[in-house]
């Protein structure tokens, strides 16, 4: 090999080194895009560790490691644990709601309809997740947790009354439902699936197969007898 191949082939190698050598940092963009996908990872993480352990048990130091990153940078951009719970609600139940309040406002049938739509889909896109594991929490420790237990009201409980709330009034005034005590209704609607929920993260893993609740077959019923109670004939 001549002086001059060998300095190419010393070169060379040096090029390709540089390409793949696993210490380099990530490229600026890649490394900015990761920035702007850590809250949603931090979020993530909170979220699974809220609902199998609940607020009080879980340590921030715990959310950062399944996250990957240090406490330090959980702190970049939560500033306690309250903030991440605040952000998790917002990410994981008032961003979704919102959405399914506008389909609500859209919705072309009989009120009835309407009525068993929205539970199913409250199911759907909130029961049936793990995020459902949040009401729970909530029920469980508001009392140790007074200004989260008004945050989850002000969020997440009265916006979901007011959309129960307006259902039940636009049938009222559409002549499809009987005149009733609204206050008292939305009670009547919501309860029902709200033990659904619970029933999911307490007694359900424990019961078997044969005493299981098929979810969606149990608020389809409970939709129709709704209904049924509120036909005006």
């Amino acid at each position: 090999m001549t002086k001059q191949g060998s300095w190419e082939y010393i070169t060379n190698q040096s090029v390709i080194k540089q390409c793949v050598n696993p210490l380099d940092p990530a490229p600026p963009h890649k490394r900015e895009r990761r920035k702007q996908e850590r809250p949603g990872e931090l979020i993530e993480a909170a979220l699974d560790l809220f609902v199998e352990k609940g607020f009080a048990a879980t340590r921030v130091e715990e959310v950062a490691a399944r996250a990957g990153v240090s406490k330090g940078t959980l702190f970049l951009y939560f500033s306690s644990k309250e903030d991440l719970f605040k952000a998790v609600v917002r990410e994981n139940l008032v961003s979704p709601f919102v959405q399914g309040a506008a389909e609500v406002g859209q919705f072309q049938g009989h009120c009835g309809e309407l009525l068993e739509w929205m539970l199913l889909q409250w199911w759907h896109r909130y029961g049936a997740t793990k995020t459902s594991g949040i009401s729970k929490l909530i029920m469980s420790e508001a009392t140790n947790f007074p200004e989260l237990a008004a945050f989850y009201r002000h969020e997440v409980i009265e916006p979901a009354q007011a959309l129960v709330r307006s259902v039940l009034q636009r049938g009222i005034d559409q002549g499809e439902f009987r005149p009733v005590d609204v206050e008292l209704a939305l009670h009547s609607v919501i309860a029902p699936v709200l033990f659904l929920v619970m029933w999911k993260h307490s007694l359900g893993p424990c019961c078997p197969a044969s005493e299981q609740i098929n979810p969606e077959e149990f608020i389809t019923q409970h939709a129709r007898l709704l209904v049924r109670g509120l036909s005006p004939v």
